[in-house]
């Protein structure tokens, strides 16, 4: 028997014996009878419109179109595509609404992280700072990515040591990642696949970002499905519109009452006429505690 036979056999016990102990552990929880909770998208998978809606295509790595003289000579850089919001105005839903198109394979953030990013974090209106955190994100994986694919070329290459400066700073950042994949995932014909699985996850993980739609100031539960006419075409889109639920739930931010108050006097009269029932402070903090200390 070869050595090799020899750790072939020890191996085999090994996934066994893990195979077990996760057995043992999901019957802990009803396996395999418990299906587990039912979810939104399983009952969506289960409904005819959800399965008509279409999907929504984009490329990992993202097509190359270079603007720019330095772009076609050293090629541009990666971009997410994001879904776009198109915002509109109507004098009965106000000045804040806007849709997506709908597809089967859009996602949002959870409405419990929606409402602490624009409560206690206060980004609400401006975004920009979720879409530059989302952009750094995309671009770190498809750095991350290159220097797999680099490490995976080197490792064809016998004539150099991946072990020697300057490859030893690649093979410290990328390594890690076979030795804690190498005992999960097996060799395929004695050729070791970990690097291409791992590249794999991570282009699914950028791509994933290019889906992603942020829906502030609304919570992503506000909004609705509908179908609209767009370049003659009937397509399907969810709508948020109206007034967002946080604006009534927590108070209006201060800096957006303070741009109505100063800059857009329509949207504050929009929101006193449209909204007198609720109660809302509309007015900036300034001016209120102005209107305290003169009353005093």
């Amino acid at each position: 028997m070869s050595l090799d036979d020899k750790f072939a056999l020890a191996r085999n016990i090994f996934y066994d014996k893990v195979g077990e102990l996760f057995e043992n552990i999901a019957r802990q929880f009803g396996y395999p009878e418990n299906v587990g909770m039912p979810t939104i998208s399983e009952r969506l998978l289960n409904n005819d419109a959800f399965q008509g809606l279409p999907k929504r295509i984009t490329y990992f790595p993202p097509a190359q179109r270079p603007e720019t003289w330095f772009e076609m000579i050293f090629g541009p850089a990666p971009r997410v595509e994001t879904l776009p919001r198109y915002i509109y105005e109507t004098k009965d839903e106000g000045f804040y609404n806007f849709y997506i198109e709908n597809y089967r394979n859009i996602f949002f953030l959870p409405d419990w992280i929606s409402e602490f990013i624009q409560v206690q974090l206060n980004i609400c209106l401006d975004i920009s700072l979720l879409e530059i955190t989302r952009e750094v994100i995309f671009i770190g994986l498809m750095f991350y990515s290159q220097m797999v694919i680099l490490r995976i070329a080197i490792s064809w290459l016998i004539y150099i040591n991946p072990y020697t400066f300057p490859w030893s700073y690649l093979t410290t950042a990328v390594d890690w990642t076979e030795d804690t994949l190498q005992g999960i995932v097996p060799s395929i014909f004695g050729v070791n696949v970990t690097g291409s699985i791992f590249l794999g996850a991570l282009g699914v993980v950028a791509d994933s970002l290019n889906h992603l739609v942020f829906t502030m100031p609304f919570l992503p539960g506000e909004g609705e499905k509908t179908q609209l006419v767009i370049n003659n075409e009937m397509k399907e889109v969810i709508v948020f519109h109206y007034l967002p639920t946080l604006w009534y739930k927590h108070a209006i931010p201060d800096d957006i009452r303070e741009f109505w108050f100063t800059e857009r006097p329509d949207i504050l009269e929009y929101m006193k006429v449209a909204y007198s029932d609720l109660n809302l402070t509309l007015l900036p903090d300034h001016v209120l505690n102005n209107g305290l200390n003169n009353f005093f």
